[in-house]
């Protein structure tokens, strides 16, 4: 059975078809929706049932079982189940339109045994500012595409960005390109990309959680931050397997006195004898910190499994899930570069 759609701010209305999802009735019915994954694994189309009811072939992990008592729904994977009055959130702050540009490599090393970091020079004025916490793609030469967080703010001139890679065995970007790059090669990419990014607007105090280089764009949002006047208090848990893996320890170490009130703590879930830390799970050792993260303004970035858990336990502890905001992604996704 067919079910109309109705978009609270722009009035826009649209029938979803038997088995469509609203996001894919939305484009067939030229309305436009935010979204970036569409498997519901980023979040990025979020909205809020104001009336009616949905399900799903399968629970999307960006979403919480807390999130969906509330009446929030993942578009590119809901099924109406009646008819919907549907409002999209606000997204803070305009983001700039994506556009292509040719990079060189300029520098690459590898800090540990599984990540590459990798630098990447433009011509001035090539990209737009982008938002700390966006992402690019690298464009390769089949039309497929690679998507990594840009691990820098933007800087005053303009002319590098960082890229923390996870190496994966036998990976075609990690062992391949990679492998035969040197200083000088040029990549194709196209940004800025992705609505992850600081909401000044909330002035609450910042919980930061990481796993792996999921830390990439916490750090470009936070090293935007150093000595600002206005940046609220800071914690940090970045969650790792073993304590050679910690790649930026040090540099998140020097941020101490440049943050507001800046705490780091790094989890280990593989940790040694030695490991004086923290251990386990990273969303764990937040709960175990935490009584009320009511009045916290949240940033997730990991796995999608990790962001998902996280979500559900920072929901129990009161978190609001208008302030939480998540990048979950599989490491070197592919994507196809359209």
């Amino acid at each position: 059975m067919a079910h109309r759609v109705i978009l609270l701010e722009s009035a826009h209305a649209f029938t979803v078809e038997e088995g469509e999802s609203i996001l894919d009735a939305a484009g067939r019915a030229g309305v436009a929706m935010p979204h970036e994954c569409t498997f519901g694994g980023c979040g990025t189309c979020r909205v809020k049932l104001m009336e009616g009811t949905v399900g799903y072939e399968e629970f999307p992990l960006a979403l919480s079982e807390a999130e969906h008592a509330q009446g929030y729904a993942l578009a590119c994977q809901a099924r109406p189940l009646s008819d919907l009055v549907v409002a999209i959130p606000a997204r803070g702050p305009l983001l700039a339109e994506p556009v292509r540009a040719t990079a060189s490599l300029a520098r690459i090393h590898q800090p540990c045994n599984d990540v590459v970091h990798v630098t990447l020079a433009l011509p001035e004025g090539s990209l737009p500012e982008y938002r700390p916490g966006q992402y690019m793609n690298v464009l390769l030469p089949d039309g497929s595409a690679r998507s990594f967080s840009m691990a820098s703010p933007p800087r005053a001139n303009g002319t590098e960005i960082e890229l923390h890679i996870r190496r994966i065995p036998g990976g075609r970007f990690t062992d391949t390109v990679l492998a035969q790059a040197a200083p000088g090669m040029p990549l194709h990419i196209e940004a800025p990309l992705g609505t992850f990014c600081y909401h000044p607007e909330d002035y609450r105090p910042l919980l930061m959680v990481a796993t792996g280089t999921g830390l990439a764009p916490i750090k470009a949002i936070l090293e935007s931050l150093l000595d600002d006047p206005d940046c609220p208090p800071v914690r940090l848990y970045w969650g790792m397997r073993t304590e050679a893996d910690l790649y930026m320890r040090d540099v998140i170490e020097s941020w101490k006195d440049r943050l507001y009130e800046f705490e780091f703590v790094p989890v280990l879930s593989r940790a040694g004898p030695s490991w004086q830390g923290r251990r386990g799970h990273v969303q764990d050792a937040v709960a175990q910190d935490y009584d009320d993260l009511s009045e916290h303004a949240i940033y997730v970035c990991g796995s999608p499994d990790m962001v998902a858990e996280a979500k559900a336990v920072f929901a129990t502890l009161g978190a609001s899930m208008d302030h939480i905001y998540a990048d979950s992604f599989t490491f070197q996704q592919a994507v196809t570069a359209g």
